[in-house]
Protein backbone atom coordinates (compact mmCIF):
# COMPACT_ATOMS: atom_id res chain seq x y z
CA UNK A 1 0.00 0.00 0.00
CA UNK A 2 1.21 3.66 -0.78
CA UNK A 3 1.76 5.90 1.99
CA UNK A 4 2.24 9.39 2.77
CA UNK A 5 5.63 10.85 3.08
CA UNK A 6 5.51 11.43 6.74
CA UNK A 7 8.02 14.10 8.25
CA UNK A 8 8.19 15.59 11.83
CA UNK A 9 10.38 18.08 13.69
CA UNK A 10 10.95 17.63 17.45
CA UNK A 11 8.23 19.04 19.58
CA UNK A 12 9.24 21.74 21.35
CA UNK A 13 9.39 22.06 25.37
CA UNK A 14 6.44 24.75 25.87
CA UNK A 15 8.34 26.90 29.07
CA UNK A 16 10.73 29.05 26.66
CA UNK A 17 10.33 31.29 23.59
CA UNK A 18 10.76 30.07 20.30
CA UNK A 19 15.40 31.13 19.29
CA UNK A 20 16.91 30.73 16.14
CA UNK A 21 17.81 26.65 16.96
CA UNK A 22 13.87 26.06 16.66
CA UNK A 23 13.75 28.20 13.29
CA UNK A 24 16.34 26.07 11.71
CA UNK A 25 14.80 23.10 12.26
CA UNK A 26 11.33 23.99 11.35
CA UNK A 27 12.44 25.13 8.04
CA UNK A 28 14.40 22.65 7.29
CA UNK A 29 11.42 20.29 7.94
CA UNK A 30 9.11 22.53 6.13
CA UNK A 31 11.70 22.64 3.33
CA UNK A 32 11.92 18.94 2.85
CA UNK A 33 7.98 18.55 3.13
CA UNK A 34 7.31 21.17 0.00
CA UNK A 35 9.61 19.52 -1.79
CA UNK A 36 8.36 16.27 -1.45
CA UNK A 37 5.48 17.98 -2.65
CA UNK A 38 7.28 19.17 -5.69
CA UNK A 39 8.58 15.47 -6.52
CA UNK A 40 4.29 15.02 -6.73
CA UNK A 41 4.33 12.59 -3.20
CA UNK A 42 1.61 13.16 -0.43
CA UNK A 43 3.23 14.31 2.25
CA UNK A 44 2.20 14.62 5.98
CA UNK A 45 4.38 17.18 8.32
CA UNK A 46 3.92 17.68 12.01
CA UNK A 47 5.55 19.82 14.67
CA UNK A 48 4.14 21.09 17.53
CA UNK A 49 4.75 21.23 21.73
CA UNK A 50 5.66 19.07 24.71
CA UNK A 51 3.71 20.64 27.68
CA UNK A 52 3.67 18.06 29.94
CA UNK A 53 6.34 17.84 33.10
CA UNK A 54 7.94 19.36 36.20
CA UNK A 55 9.21 22.39 34.96
CA UNK A 56 6.02 23.56 33.26
CA UNK A 57 4.01 22.60 36.45
CA UNK A 58 6.52 24.93 38.64
CA UNK A 59 6.50 27.71 35.90
CA UNK A 60 2.91 27.80 35.66
CA UNK A 61 3.08 27.89 39.68
CA UNK A 62 5.48 30.59 39.90
CA UNK A 63 3.23 32.68 37.77
CA UNK A 64 0.16 31.94 39.61
CA UNK A 65 -1.28 30.37 36.96
CA UNK A 66 -2.64 26.94 35.98
CA UNK A 67 -0.27 24.82 34.27
CA UNK A 68 -2.83 24.59 31.23
CA UNK A 69 -3.68 28.37 30.94
CA UNK A 70 0.44 28.77 31.07
CA UNK A 71 0.33 26.12 28.12
CA UNK A 72 -2.17 27.75 26.44
CA UNK A 73 -0.93 31.17 26.41
CA UNK A 74 2.74 29.88 25.02
CA UNK A 75 1.02 28.12 22.55
CA UNK A 76 -0.53 30.98 20.82
CA UNK A 77 2.86 32.44 20.94
CA UNK A 78 4.22 29.28 19.15
CA UNK A 79 1.24 29.26 16.83
CA UNK A 80 2.42 33.17 15.71
CA UNK A 81 6.08 31.48 15.14
CA UNK A 82 4.86 28.87 12.89
CA UNK A 83 2.93 31.00 10.98
CA UNK A 84 6.30 33.47 10.84
CA UNK A 85 8.19 31.13 9.25
CA UNK A 86 5.73 29.96 6.40
CA UNK A 87 5.48 26.44 7.62
CA UNK A 88 3.78 24.08 5.95
CA UNK A 89 2.88 21.49 8.49
CA UNK A 90 -0.35 19.41 8.11
CA UNK A 91 -1.20 19.20 11.87
CA UNK A 92 0.17 20.59 15.09
CA UNK A 93 0.25 18.36 18.15
CA UNK A 94 -0.21 19.82 21.79
CA UNK A 95 0.66 16.97 23.86
CA UNK A 96 -2.69 18.14 26.54
CA UNK A 97 -5.02 17.27 23.92
CA UNK A 98 -7.49 14.50 24.64
CA UNK A 99 -6.67 12.44 21.37
CA UNK A 100 -2.77 12.62 22.35
CA UNK A 101 -3.98 11.15 26.13
CA UNK A 102 -5.79 8.35 24.17
CA UNK A 103 -3.34 7.16 22.27
CA UNK A 104 -0.41 6.95 25.01
CA UNK A 105 -3.04 5.61 28.05
CA UNK A 106 -3.37 2.88 25.20
CA UNK A 107 0.40 2.28 25.03
CA UNK A 108 0.76 1.87 28.47
CA UNK A 109 -2.06 -0.12 28.73
CA UNK A 110 -0.48 -2.73 25.82
CA UNK A 111 2.79 -2.84 27.11
CA UNK A 112 1.93 -3.86 30.98
CA UNK A 113 -0.55 -6.34 29.87
CA UNK A 114 2.32 -7.89 28.23
CA UNK A 115 5.17 -7.58 30.31
CA UNK A 116 7.58 -4.75 29.48
CA UNK A 117 7.28 -2.84 32.52
CA UNK A 118 8.05 -3.58 36.32
CA UNK A 119 8.28 -1.46 39.86
CA UNK A 120 10.96 -0.70 41.59
CA UNK A 121 12.49 1.46 44.25
CA UNK A 122 15.48 3.90 44.01
CA UNK A 123 17.30 6.46 45.42
CA UNK A 124 19.76 8.56 43.50
CA UNK A 125 20.45 12.37 42.28
CA UNK A 126 17.90 13.98 40.40
CA UNK A 127 17.77 17.16 38.41
CA UNK A 128 14.25 18.44 37.84
CA UNK A 129 15.53 21.04 35.48
CA UNK A 130 16.31 17.99 32.77
CA UNK A 131 13.35 15.62 34.61
CA UNK A 132 15.54 12.56 34.70
CA UNK A 133 18.08 10.78 37.40
CA UNK A 134 21.71 11.20 37.14
CA UNK A 135 24.41 9.03 37.93
CA UNK A 136 27.57 9.01 39.92
CA UNK A 137 29.22 8.57 37.01
CA UNK A 138 28.31 12.19 35.65
CA UNK A 139 29.69 14.24 38.28
CA UNK A 140 32.44 16.37 37.93
CA UNK A 141 35.71 15.82 39.84
CA UNK A 142 34.92 18.63 42.41
CA UNK A 143 32.09 16.19 43.46
CA UNK A 144 29.14 18.61 41.43
CA UNK A 145 27.32 17.97 38.62
CA UNK A 146 27.60 19.61 35.29
CA UNK A 147 25.59 23.09 35.19
CA UNK A 148 23.14 21.95 32.39
CA UNK A 149 21.62 19.72 34.77
CA UNK A 150 20.49 23.01 37.35
CA UNK A 151 19.96 21.92 41.16
CA UNK A 152 20.48 18.11 41.42
CA UNK A 153 18.58 16.94 44.40
CA UNK A 154 18.91 13.51 46.19
CA UNK A 155 15.85 11.20 46.19
CA UNK A 156 14.10 8.04 47.23
CA UNK A 157 11.00 6.86 45.59
CA UNK A 158 9.27 4.31 43.77
CA UNK A 159 8.32 3.94 40.16
CA UNK A 160 7.44 2.15 36.85
CA UNK A 161 10.71 1.10 34.59
CA UNK A 162 10.32 0.33 31.07
CA UNK A 163 13.00 -3.23 29.84
CA UNK A 164 15.27 -1.33 27.88
CA UNK A 165 18.22 -3.74 28.13
CA UNK A 166 16.46 -7.20 26.43
CA UNK A 167 16.51 -4.88 23.21
CA UNK A 168 20.04 -3.98 23.24
CA UNK A 169 20.92 -6.21 20.84
CA UNK A 170 18.44 -5.68 18.73
CA UNK A 171 18.76 -2.42 18.13
CA UNK A 172 22.52 -2.25 17.66
CA UNK A 173 22.04 -4.90 14.41
CA UNK A 174 19.05 -2.84 13.14
CA UNK A 175 21.38 0.19 13.09
CA UNK A 176 24.25 -1.68 11.53
CA UNK A 177 21.67 -3.21 9.32
CA UNK A 178 20.29 -0.01 8.01
CA UNK A 179 22.95 2.87 7.70
CA UNK A 180 20.42 5.35 6.49
CA UNK A 181 18.43 4.86 9.86
CA UNK A 182 20.57 7.62 11.53
CA UNK A 183 22.29 10.49 9.11
CA UNK A 184 24.93 11.91 9.31
CA UNK A 185 27.49 8.51 9.50
CA UNK A 186 29.02 10.37 12.40
CA UNK A 187 25.64 10.75 14.27
CA UNK A 188 24.92 6.96 13.94
CA UNK A 189 28.55 5.73 14.93
CA UNK A 190 28.10 8.02 17.76
CA UNK A 191 25.07 6.06 18.77
CA UNK A 192 26.93 2.67 17.99
CA UNK A 193 29.74 3.19 20.26
CA UNK A 194 26.99 3.82 22.94
CA UNK A 195 25.01 1.42 22.97
CA UNK A 196 28.33 -1.06 22.28
CA UNK A 197 30.18 0.49 24.89
CA UNK A 198 27.41 1.13 28.19
CA UNK A 199 24.64 -1.15 29.37
CA UNK A 200 21.43 -0.18 28.50
CA UNK A 201 19.69 1.09 32.30
CA UNK A 202 15.97 0.31 32.42
CA UNK A 203 13.88 3.74 31.66
CA UNK A 204 11.68 5.22 34.31
CA UNK A 205 8.49 5.82 32.92
CA UNK A 206 6.31 6.96 35.68
CA UNK A 207 6.51 10.16 38.34
CA UNK A 208 5.08 10.03 41.74
CA UNK A 209 1.77 12.02 41.50
CA UNK A 210 2.43 13.34 45.00
CA UNK A 211 5.46 15.06 43.52
CA UNK A 212 3.94 15.85 40.11
CA UNK A 213 0.35 16.08 38.92
CA UNK A 214 0.76 17.92 35.33
CA UNK A 215 1.39 14.59 33.28
CA UNK A 216 -1.08 11.86 31.60
CA UNK A 217 -2.00 9.25 34.54
CA UNK A 218 -0.54 5.98 34.22
CA UNK A 219 -3.67 4.04 33.31
CA UNK A 220 -2.95 0.90 36.32
CA UNK A 221 -1.62 2.89 38.05
CA UNK A 222 -3.31 6.58 38.98
CA UNK A 223 -0.87 7.41 41.84
CA UNK A 224 1.35 8.17 38.52
CA UNK A 225 1.69 10.20 35.89
CA UNK A 226 3.78 9.16 33.00
CA UNK A 227 7.28 10.24 32.63
CA UNK A 228 7.36 13.24 29.86
CA UNK A 229 9.80 11.82 27.51
CA UNK A 230 7.53 8.58 27.28
CA UNK A 231 4.55 10.90 26.38
CA UNK A 232 6.64 12.96 24.11
CA UNK A 233 7.54 10.61 21.93
CA UNK A 234 4.40 9.35 21.20
CA UNK A 235 3.22 12.11 19.92
CA UNK A 236 4.74 10.98 15.91
CA UNK A 237 2.36 8.29 16.70
CA UNK A 238 -0.81 9.73 18.47
CA UNK A 239 -1.45 11.88 15.83
CA UNK A 240 -1.63 10.25 12.66
CA UNK A 241 -3.24 7.62 14.81
CA UNK A 242 -6.12 10.20 15.99
CA UNK A 243 -6.53 11.00 12.49
CA UNK A 244 -7.45 7.76 11.85
CA UNK A 245 -4.31 5.35 10.64
CA UNK A 246 -5.67 1.72 10.54
CA UNK A 247 -1.98 0.38 11.17
CA UNK A 248 -1.47 2.01 13.90
CA UNK A 249 -4.96 1.75 15.56
CA UNK A 250 -4.82 -1.94 15.28
CA UNK A 251 -1.55 -2.03 16.44
CA UNK A 252 -2.41 -0.60 19.70
CA UNK A 253 -5.57 -2.54 20.20
CA UNK A 254 -7.72 1.19 19.54
CA UNK A 255 -11.08 0.89 17.89
CA UNK A 256 -11.36 2.22 14.05
CA UNK A 257 -12.11 6.03 13.84
CA UNK A 258 -14.66 7.91 11.40
CA UNK A 259 -12.25 9.06 9.59
CA UNK A 260 -9.35 7.16 7.71
CA UNK A 261 -6.10 8.78 7.01
CA UNK A 262 -5.50 7.66 3.45
CA UNK A 263 -3.06 6.54 2.30
CA UNK A 264 -1.68 6.36 5.88
CA UNK A 265 1.43 7.99 7.73
CA UNK A 266 3.25 5.13 9.90
CA UNK A 267 6.04 4.83 9.61
CA UNK A 268 7.29 8.38 9.51
CA UNK A 269 9.91 8.76 6.82
CA UNK A 270 12.26 11.30 8.24
CA UNK A 271 12.25 12.64 11.71
CA UNK A 272 14.56 16.13 11.97
CA UNK A 273 16.16 16.44 15.84
CA UNK A 274 18.68 18.27 17.27
CA UNK A 275 21.79 16.47 18.78
CA UNK A 276 20.98 16.74 22.33
CA UNK A 277 17.96 14.46 22.31
CA UNK A 278 19.69 11.77 19.90
CA UNK A 279 19.50 9.22 22.21
CA UNK A 280 15.60 9.69 23.05
CA UNK A 281 14.94 9.20 19.51
CA UNK A 282 17.76 6.73 18.53
CA UNK A 283 17.58 4.24 21.77
CA UNK A 284 14.27 4.92 23.49
CA UNK A 285 11.93 5.41 20.48
CA UNK A 286 12.79 2.49 18.51
CA UNK A 287 12.52 0.14 21.11
CA UNK A 288 9.08 1.93 22.52
CA UNK A 289 8.00 1.03 18.52
CA UNK A 290 9.34 -2.56 18.73
CA UNK A 291 7.69 -3.14 21.99
CA UNK A 292 4.26 -1.41 20.68
CA UNK A 293 4.24 -3.46 17.38
CA UNK A 294 4.91 -0.50 15.21
CA UNK A 295 7.66 -0.38 12.28
CA UNK A 296 10.43 1.67 12.92
CA UNK A 297 10.62 5.10 11.78
CA UNK A 298 12.92 4.96 8.47
CA UNK A 299 15.45 7.88 9.01
CA UNK A 300 15.95 9.84 11.74
CA UNK A 301 18.13 13.73 10.81
CA UNK A 302 20.27 14.96 13.13
CA UNK A 303 21.05 18.49 13.13
CA UNK A 304 23.67 20.59 14.54
CA UNK A 305 23.63 23.72 17.30
CA UNK A 306 23.48 27.35 15.98
CA UNK A 307 26.38 29.73 17.59
CA UNK A 308 26.51 33.31 17.05
CA UNK A 309 30.24 34.95 16.41
CA UNK A 310 32.08 31.60 17.46
CA UNK A 311 30.37 31.61 21.15
CA UNK A 312 27.16 29.93 22.37
CA UNK A 313 24.01 31.92 22.36
CA UNK A 314 23.44 33.39 25.85
CA UNK A 315 20.72 35.58 26.42
CA UNK A 316 22.34 36.78 30.06
CA UNK A 317 25.43 37.74 27.72
CA UNK A 318 22.99 39.11 25.23
CA UNK A 319 24.44 36.95 22.91
CA UNK A 320 21.53 35.73 20.54
CA UNK A 321 19.75 35.52 17.54
CA UNK A 322 16.15 36.72 17.03
CA UNK A 323 14.68 35.09 14.24
CA UNK A 324 11.28 37.42 14.59
CA UNK A 325 13.20 40.05 14.51
CA UNK A 326 15.50 39.10 11.57
CA UNK A 327 12.28 38.49 9.34
CA UNK A 328 10.70 41.66 10.54
CA UNK A 329 13.87 43.61 9.27
CA UNK A 330 15.51 41.30 6.29
CA UNK A 331 11.92 39.33 5.16
CA UNK A 332 11.05 35.81 5.36
CA UNK A 333 13.02 34.37 2.40
CA UNK A 334 16.04 36.20 2.84
CA UNK A 335 16.31 34.48 6.51
CA UNK A 336 14.38 30.93 5.24
CA UNK A 337 17.50 30.80 2.68
CA UNK A 338 20.49 31.41 5.05
CA UNK A 339 19.88 29.02 7.88
CA UNK A 340 20.01 26.06 5.16
CA UNK A 341 22.56 27.96 2.65
CA UNK A 342 24.63 28.57 5.75
CA UNK A 343 24.53 25.25 7.52
CA UNK A 344 24.23 21.63 6.12
CA UNK A 345 22.46 18.80 7.92
CA UNK A 346 24.58 17.87 10.67
CA UNK A 347 27.54 20.13 12.07
CA UNK A 348 27.03 22.90 14.23
CA UNK A 349 27.20 26.76 12.56
CA UNK A 350 28.26 30.01 13.50
CA UNK A 351 25.71 32.96 12.72
CA UNK A 352 27.26 36.19 12.14
CA UNK A 353 25.38 39.47 11.24
CA UNK A 354 28.08 40.00 8.85
CA UNK A 355 28.19 36.60 7.22
CA UNK A 356 23.80 36.88 6.64
CA UNK A 357 24.55 40.35 5.26
CA UNK A 358 26.81 39.46 2.64
CA UNK A 359 25.07 36.16 1.73
CA UNK A 360 21.97 38.46 1.03
CA UNK A 361 24.24 40.98 -1.02
CA UNK A 362 26.20 38.49 -2.99
CA UNK A 363 23.89 35.76 -3.29
CA UNK A 364 20.67 37.03 -3.19
CA UNK A 365 20.52 40.89 -4.04
CA UNK A 366 23.42 40.30 -6.65
CA UNK A 367 23.04 37.27 -7.81
CA UNK A 368 19.51 36.06 -8.32
CA UNK A 369 17.50 39.20 -7.71
CA UNK A 370 19.71 40.89 -10.64
CA UNK A 371 19.76 38.08 -12.97
CA UNK A 372 15.97 38.04 -12.71
CA UNK A 373 15.33 41.70 -12.79
CA UNK A 374 17.52 42.34 -15.84
CA UNK A 375 16.42 39.71 -17.70
CA UNK A 376 12.79 41.11 -17.52
CA UNK A 377 13.86 44.36 -17.74
CA UNK A 378 15.55 43.98 -20.88
CA UNK A 379 12.57 41.75 -21.97
CA UNK A 380 10.76 44.47 -21.54
CA UNK A 381 13.09 47.66 -22.98
CA UNK A 382 14.04 45.60 -26.14
CA UNK A 383 10.19 43.48 -26.74
CA UNK A 384 8.19 45.39 -25.15
CA UNK A 385 7.50 42.44 -22.87
CA UNK A 386 6.61 39.64 -25.43
CA UNK A 387 8.46 36.34 -25.02
CA UNK A 388 10.64 35.52 -28.31
CA UNK A 389 10.49 32.22 -30.08
CA UNK A 390 11.83 29.33 -28.15
CA UNK A 391 15.99 28.43 -28.16
CA UNK A 392 17.88 26.17 -26.10
CA UNK A 393 20.81 27.31 -25.65
CA UNK A 394 21.03 27.44 -21.45
CA UNK A 395 18.66 24.24 -21.71
CA UNK A 396 21.08 21.71 -20.88
CA UNK A 397 22.35 23.49 -17.78
CA UNK A 398 18.85 24.06 -16.35
CA UNK A 399 18.24 20.36 -17.10
CA UNK A 400 21.44 19.49 -15.33
CA UNK A 401 20.70 22.00 -12.50
CA UNK A 402 17.28 20.40 -12.12
CA UNK A 403 17.85 17.06 -12.23
CA UNK A 404 20.84 17.39 -9.46
CA UNK A 405 18.78 19.75 -7.15
CA UNK A 406 16.08 16.59 -7.40
CA UNK A 407 18.78 14.08 -6.83
CA UNK A 408 19.70 15.64 -3.86
CA UNK A 409 15.97 16.76 -2.68
CA UNK A 410 15.32 13.49 -2.33
CA UNK A 411 17.96 12.61 -0.14
CA UNK A 412 17.16 15.17 2.19
CA UNK A 413 20.83 17.34 1.07
CA UNK A 414 19.37 20.75 0.91
CA UNK A 415 22.12 22.87 1.04
CA UNK A 416 23.52 20.53 -1.94
CA UNK A 417 20.41 21.07 -3.26
CA UNK A 418 20.97 24.82 -3.22
CA UNK A 419 24.16 24.65 -4.78
CA UNK A 420 23.32 23.11 -7.58
CA UNK A 421 20.48 25.92 -8.25
CA UNK A 422 23.31 28.58 -7.92
CA UNK A 423 25.27 27.12 -10.48
CA UNK A 424 22.18 27.87 -12.86
CA UNK A 425 22.55 31.19 -11.26
CA UNK A 426 25.76 31.81 -12.00
CA UNK A 427 25.71 29.98 -15.27
CA UNK A 428 22.84 32.97 -16.69
CA UNK A 429 24.87 36.20 -15.12
CA UNK A 430 27.56 34.61 -16.56
CA UNK A 431 25.98 34.62 -20.05
CA UNK A 432 24.24 38.10 -19.81
CA UNK A 433 27.99 39.33 -19.54
CA UNK A 434 29.00 37.09 -22.36
CA UNK A 435 26.22 38.05 -24.87
CA UNK A 436 25.78 41.03 -24.21
CA UNK A 437 21.83 41.83 -25.17
CA UNK A 438 22.42 45.28 -24.77
CA UNK A 439 25.22 45.72 -27.19
CA UNK A 440 22.86 43.11 -29.07
CA UNK A 441 20.26 45.84 -29.09
CA UNK A 442 22.13 48.66 -31.14
CA UNK A 443 22.44 46.51 -33.82
CA UNK A 444 19.12 45.69 -35.91
CA UNK A 445 21.28 43.02 -37.60
CA UNK A 446 21.23 41.13 -34.00
CA UNK A 447 18.11 40.76 -33.97
CA UNK A 448 17.65 37.11 -34.45
CA UNK A 449 20.38 36.42 -32.26
CA UNK A 450 19.11 39.01 -29.37
CA UNK A 451 15.88 37.14 -29.09
CA UNK A 452 17.59 34.03 -28.38
CA UNK A 453 19.53 35.46 -25.92
CA UNK A 454 15.94 36.80 -24.27
CA UNK A 455 14.37 33.91 -23.96
CA UNK A 456 17.30 31.97 -22.72
CA UNK A 457 17.21 34.05 -19.69
CA UNK A 458 13.48 34.90 -18.99
CA UNK A 459 13.28 30.81 -19.54
CA UNK A 460 16.16 30.21 -16.58
CA UNK A 461 14.21 32.68 -14.25
CA UNK A 462 11.44 30.43 -14.93
CA UNK A 463 13.20 27.41 -14.22
CA UNK A 464 14.72 28.70 -11.25
CA UNK A 465 11.04 29.56 -9.41
CA UNK A 466 10.16 26.39 -9.76
CA UNK A 467 13.55 25.05 -8.17
CA UNK A 468 13.10 27.65 -5.67
CA UNK A 469 10.40 27.28 -4.42
CA UNK A 470 10.73 24.85 -1.63
CA UNK A 471 13.34 26.97 -0.37
CA UNK A 472 12.10 30.74 -0.84
CA UNK A 473 8.22 29.93 -1.64
CA UNK A 474 7.40 33.67 -1.44
CA UNK A 475 10.04 34.90 -4.05
CA UNK A 476 9.24 31.40 -6.18
CA UNK A 477 5.64 33.36 -6.58
CA UNK A 478 7.10 36.62 -7.11
CA UNK A 479 9.29 36.00 -10.09
CA UNK A 480 6.15 33.33 -11.42
CA UNK A 481 4.13 36.61 -11.13
CA UNK A 482 6.26 39.17 -12.90
CA UNK A 483 6.53 36.66 -15.58
CA UNK A 484 2.80 36.32 -15.77
CA UNK A 485 2.77 33.00 -14.85
CA UNK A 486 -0.65 31.90 -13.73
CA UNK A 487 -0.21 29.31 -10.63
CA UNK A 488 1.88 28.12 -8.38
CA UNK A 489 6.02 26.93 -9.47
CA UNK A 490 5.23 24.08 -6.76
CA UNK A 491 5.87 21.02 -8.74
CA UNK A 492 9.43 20.30 -9.78
CA UNK A 493 8.00 18.66 -13.00
CA UNK A 494 7.33 22.16 -14.40
CA UNK A 495 11.50 22.78 -14.18
CA UNK A 496 11.84 21.63 -17.94
CA UNK A 497 12.42 23.31 -20.20
CA UNK A 498 10.48 25.45 -22.51
CA UNK A 499 7.59 26.73 -20.30
CA UNK A 500 7.47 30.10 -21.00
CA UNK A 501 5.04 30.23 -24.31
CA UNK A 502 6.48 32.41 -26.88
CA UNK A 503 3.69 35.64 -27.05
CA UNK A 504 3.32 35.95 -23.78
CA UNK A 505 3.35 39.46 -22.37
CA UNK A 506 5.69 39.53 -18.85
CA UNK A 507 4.06 41.51 -15.84
CA UNK A 508 6.54 44.54 -14.08
CA UNK A 509 9.67 43.67 -12.78
CA UNK A 510 10.68 44.53 -9.52
CA UNK A 511 13.01 44.02 -7.17
CA UNK A 512 13.24 40.29 -5.04
CA UNK A 513 15.85 41.55 -2.94
CA UNK A 514 16.40 45.34 -2.18
CA UNK A 515 20.03 46.31 -1.77
CA UNK A 516 20.99 47.25 1.91
CA UNK A 517 23.44 49.30 2.99
CA UNK A 518 26.17 47.09 4.63
CA UNK A 519 25.94 47.26 8.65
CA UNK A 520 28.41 49.31 10.14
CA UNK A 521 31.28 47.80 11.96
Amino acid sequence: MSKRFYITTAIDYVNGQPHLGHAYEKIIADVIARSRRALGEEVFFLTGLDEHGQKVQQAAQAEGKSAQAYCDELAASWHSFVTKLGLTNDDFVRTTSARHKEVVQAILAKLHREGHFYQASTEGFYSTKEETFVTEKERLPDGTFPAHYGEVVKLSETNWYFKLGTHQQWLIDHIEVNPSFIQPDYRRNEVLGFLKNHTLEDLCISRPAARLTWGIPIPFDPAYVTYVWFDALVNYVSVPAAMGDAGIRAALGLQPTAVNLQPPAWPADAHVIGKDIIKFHAVYWPIMLKAMGLPLPKQLLVHGWWQKDGAKMSKSTGNVVDPVAVIDDWGLDAFRFYVVRELDIGPDGNWTDAGFAARYQAELANGLGNLVNRSLSMLKRYRSGVVPERHDELAPDAAKAAADTMTHLRASELQKALHSIWTLVTRANQYVDQTAPFKLAKDPAQAARLDEVLYNLVESCRVLAVLLHPFIPGTAAKIYAQLNNTGTPDKLALAAWGGLPPGQTIGEPAALFPRRDAPKP
